[in-house]
């Protein structure tokens, strides 16, 4: 399951780490200045492990054990907890996110892949990408027994993938990789709005912040998907390519534009969210995958998955600072400390 979503071919993989191993540490020209005080959390896929790394010094800390193939993470309404979703394991891990201690761990999740909250804070939303479905869960905190209780399973095959939700909370959008698919499901009648077939291995989505178009990104491909998605079915208004197996956005913070990794390109895309064209482009070694950009706007983060490290790099001079020795098929990153994510 883990890699089904990017099938790299050995050409690919060899130059990203050769590409990666080429390069010089500068740690001293990343600590100055980012703005963060939290840690940072990147999850070690095939070592089922966290590695916490230090913000000032990006020096791994410690690692903290998790369930199988934990892939995603994402913060609760509230800011007090990241949720580590642990897709074989079959469970959530809770951890503090300013301290990096351990809250508490959640079990009898069924395949729990990729996760979303609704802003409205009613609902997390799972994608359970070897079991095929979408499952609702309803948030409750105040119950410490059992702060979420399964409200509803959506048959979603064949493999998702990917979760957006709009700023309304009527809307979750989810991208079925294997079936080359895009489903919309309504959060108020709880029930399927539309399913429309896409590119190739759509994975991760972003919504613009006027909640208007939704990007697809094509990891089959090398491209980028925009629909408009304000009416009854969603309208293909543009293709641009960006590079082999795009993969994963995050936005600038500027609510201007998005950034998308190209994990077979070993290169992340900048897009201008205006016209939806690219407008820069970025050399990142190692089969870039989930970013994180620190609150100076500048210091950005990903995950080499190829090279187990995690890359730090320098928006404005599109230098490398450093990289950070890691576990196994690194995933996802982030830290409290960020720039917005729209």
């Amino acid at each position: 399951m883990l890699f089904r979503l990017a099938r790299p071919i050995a050409a690919a993989l060899a130059l990203s780490l050769s590409a990666a191993a080429s390069l010089t540490p500068a740690t001293a020209s990343a600590t100055t200045g980012n703005g963060a005080t939290s840690p940072i959390f990147v999850l070690n896929s095939l070592d089922a492990d966290i590695s916490v790394i230090s913000p000032k010094d990006f020096r791994e800390i410690k690692r903290i054990p998790t369930g199988k193939e934990p892939h995603h993470l994402y913060l609760t309404p509230d800011r007090k907890t990241m949720i580590v979703a642990n897709a074989l394991g079959d469970s959530l891990t809770f951890l503090d996110p300013v301290t990096a201690e351990v809250q508490r761990t959640v079990r009898g999740i069924p395949d729990p892949y990729h996760l979303r909250f609704s802003p409205d804070m009613k609902y997390l939303v799972l994608a359970g990408n070897r079991l095929d479905h979408v499952d609702i869960y309803k948030w409750q905190p105040q119950n410490a027994a059992q702060p979420l209780a399964l409200f509803k399973r959506f048959s979603a095959p064949k493999t998702p993938s990917h979760l957006s939700i709009d700023s309304k909370s009527s809307v979750v959008y989810a991208s079925l990789q294997d079936s080359s698919e895009l489903l919309a499901i309504d959060l108020n009648t709880m029930a399927p709005r539309w399913k429309i077939p896409v590119g190739k291995l759509p994975a991760d989505l972003y919504l613009t912040p006027d909640d208007k178009h939704l990007l697809v990104a094509l990891t089959g491909e090398r491209s980028v998907e925009v629909y408009d998605v304000t009416g009854a079915q969603p309208k293909l208004v543009k293709k641009l390519e960006t590079g082999d197996g795009a993969h994963s956005f995050r936005a600038l913070g500027d609510k201007k534009h998005v950034l998308v990794s190209n994990r077979a390109a070993n290169t992340i895309s900048k897009i201008a969210l205006a016209d939806f064209s690219v407008v820069d482009t970025l050399k990142a070694p190692g089969g870039p995958d989930d970013m994180e950009i620190l609150p100076d706007g500048r210091t950005l983060m990903f995950t080499s998955r190829w090279a187990r490290k995690l890359t730090v790099m320098d928006l404005q001079s599109k230098q490398i600072l450093t990289q950070v020795k890691v576990g196994k098929s690194p995933h996802g990153v982030w830290t409290l400390d960020q720039m917005p994510r729209q």
